[in-house]
C-alpha cells in the first residue's frame, strides 16, 4: 500500500477501536495539556502552521501517534509514516523522495511520521538529518525512550522534543465514553449496558494507556453474548477478563486499597516485619500489582532507611525487578524477603529531609554562583582537600544549617565519624 494512500471507508471500519477513535483535531484531543493547551508553545506552532521537526516521548498509550495525526489534520500536510522496526534505509530514501517531489510540484508539506524512532540506527538517522534541515520532510518521531539517550544529538539538535506523560484515569474515562457514545467510529451502534465501575476499573488498570483500555473495552463488547433484549451486558467480570487484570478486592470500600498500602509502609517505618508480612499478604491476596508494592518498598528503603543502610534500597531495586520479569505467585518471596529486610533495618531519613532544604532554599530564588575554584577538575591526596564548596553568600540563607545531618545509627553513624573527621582535619 502507498504510504501516501488515503484508507477506503471499509479499511477504516476493519480498523481496531483504538485505531478508530485517533482523534482528527488538537480540541479533540485528550491529555498532555502541558504540552498543547491553548497557549503552549506545541498548540501555537501547530496552529500557526510553524511547526519544526519534533520528537515525542512518553509510556504506550499516551498519545504521541495521535498527537501526530492530529498535527497533520491542522496543517493541511501529506502525512506519510514509518515504523522504526521495520523499514530499511531504501525505504526511508523512496518517502523523502516522495516529500521532495510534492514540495517541488506543489508546495505542500509532507509529516513524515516515524514511530519506535529509537530502533533506526546511525546511518538511518543520518539519512534523516539534510532533509530535516532543509524542512523537505517534517519528522515527527515517537519513542517510549528518553530520546536524549536513544537519538544522535544532530537529529536532536534539529527538533523540538516534548515529553508525553501516562494519561490520568479522569482522561481514561473521558476516552472511554467518546468511544461508547460515537456514531461513526465508535460503539454506539451496540446495546451495551455498563455496571457500576466497569469503566472506571478499565481506567484504573490500564496504567494511563488509552489503547490498551479501548483494546479491553472493544474486546468486551464485541466477544459478550447478547442477553435475551439484545444487550451486552458488560459488568466487571466481563472488564477484568478483557484487560487480564483482577479487581482489586478489600474488605471495605475502594479508600482501603491506599489504607492497606499506608499501613504496610508505616510497619515497615515502624520495624514490625510481622505486621510488614500481614499487609504485604492482604494486598497480594486482593490481587494487587505486586510492581505497586515493590515500587513501595522502593520509596521506603530510600526516604525512611536511607544510609543507616544502603543495601536496602539495593535489595528493594532487586525486588522490583524481579516482579517486572518473574511475576506472581514466585515474586511474593522476594517481596517478602525485602519487606523484612527494610522493616528490621535501622532507619534514618536524613538524605530525604537534607534534599527537601536544599530544594527548598533553590525554589525560593536562593540560587548560588559556582565558585572560581570549584570549575577546573582537581585531584587531591585522600581525594579530599579543604576548601568552601558552597560561596559564603550561603550564610545569608535562613537554612543556614548543613542540610544533611546524619544519624547515629547504622552504616550512617560511620558516615558522620568520617564528615566529622574530615571537617576537623
Amino acid at each position: 500500500m502507498d504510504l501516501f494512500e488515503e484508507k477506503s471507508p471499509q479499511a477504516s471500519k476493519d480498523l481496531p477501536l483504538a485505531a478508530r477513535m485517533r482523534p482528527k483535531t488538537l480540541d479533540e484531543f485528550t491529555g498532555q495539556r502541558h504540552i498543547i493547551a491553548p497557549g503552549k508553545l506545541l498548540r501555537r506552532a501547530i496552529e500557526a502552521d510553524r511547526l519544526a521537526s519534533l520528537i515525542l516521548y512518553g509510556p504506550p498509550g499516551s498519545g504521541k501517534t495521535s498527537l501526530a495525526y492530529c498535527v497533520s489534520s491542522v496543517t493541511k500536510a501529506e502525512f506519510a509514516s514509518l515504523n522504526a522496526t521495520t523499514s530499511n534505509v531504501d525505504e526511508l530514501r523512496k518517502v523523502i523522495l516522495r516529500a521532495k517531489q510534492l514540495k517541488n510540484l506543489s508546495g505542500k508539506k509532507t509529516i513524515l511520521f516515524i514511530d519506535e524512532i529509537h530502533r533506526f540506527n546511525k546511518a538511518q538517522q543520518d539519512c534523516l538529518l539534510p532533509d530535516v534541515e532543509e524542512a523537505n520532510v517534517i519528522l515527527i518521531g515517537a519513542t517510549v525512550h528518553n530520546p536524549f539517550f536513544a537519538l544522535l544529538a544532530p537529529l536532536l539538535s534539529r527538533s523540538l522534543v516534548f515529553e508525553l506523560k501516562p494519561l490520568s484515569v479522569d482522561e481514561i474515562m473521558v476516552i472511554l465514553n467518546n468511544a461508547i457514545k460515537d456514531k461513526t467510529r465508535g460503539l454506539s451502534s451496540l446495546k451495551i449496558k455498563f455496571q457500576k465501575g466497569a469503566l472506571e476499573f478499565l481506567s484504573k488498570t490500564s496504567d494511563g494507556d488509552a489503547r490498551r483500555a479501548l483494546s479491553a473495552l472493544e474486546v468486551g463488547a464485541l466477544t459478550t453474548p447478547k442477553d435475551k433484549s439484545g444487550f451486552i451486558n458488560f459488568d466487571l467480570a466481563v472488564a477484568e477478563e478483557s484487560i487480564q487484570k483482577k479487581i482489586v478486592l478489600y474488605d471495605r470500600d475502594e479508600d482501603a486499597h491506599y489504607d492497606t498500602a499506608s499501613a504496610f509502609i508505616k510497619s515497615m517505618r515502624g520495624s514490625d516485619p510481622d505486621a510488614a508480612l500481614y499487609w504485604l499478604a492482604k494486598m497480594l491476596y486482593a490481587g494487587e500489582d505486586p510492581r505497586f508494592i515493590a515500587r513501595r518498598i522502593c520509596i521506603c528503603a530510600a526516604e525512611d532507611v536511607g544510609n543507616a543502610d544502603p543495601q536496602a534500597l539495593v535489595l528493594a531495586n532487586a525486588a522490583l525487578q524481579i516482579s517486572e520479569f518473574v511475576g506472581l505467585p514466585e515474586c511474593r518471596i522476594p517481596l517478602a524477603q525485602t519487606a523484612v529486610y527494610v522493616a528490621c533495618a535501622p532507619k534514618s531519613n536524613a538524605a530525604y529531609l537534607g534534599i527537601e532544604k536544599a530544594a527548598e532554599d533553590v525554589e525560593n530564588g536562593r540560587l548560588l554562583e559556582v565558585p572560581e575554584h570549584l570549575k577546573d577538575a582537581h585531584s587531591f591526596p585522600g581525594h579530599h582537600v579543604k576548601q568552601e564548596y558552597l560561596p559564603a553568600s550561603r550564610q545569608v540563607f535562613p537554612s543556614q544549617a548543613r542540610y544533611y545531618q546524619p544519624a547515629d545509627i547504622g552504616y550512617e553513624a560511620k558516615i558522620k565519624a568520617r564528615l566529622e573527621n574530615l571537617r576537623r582535619k
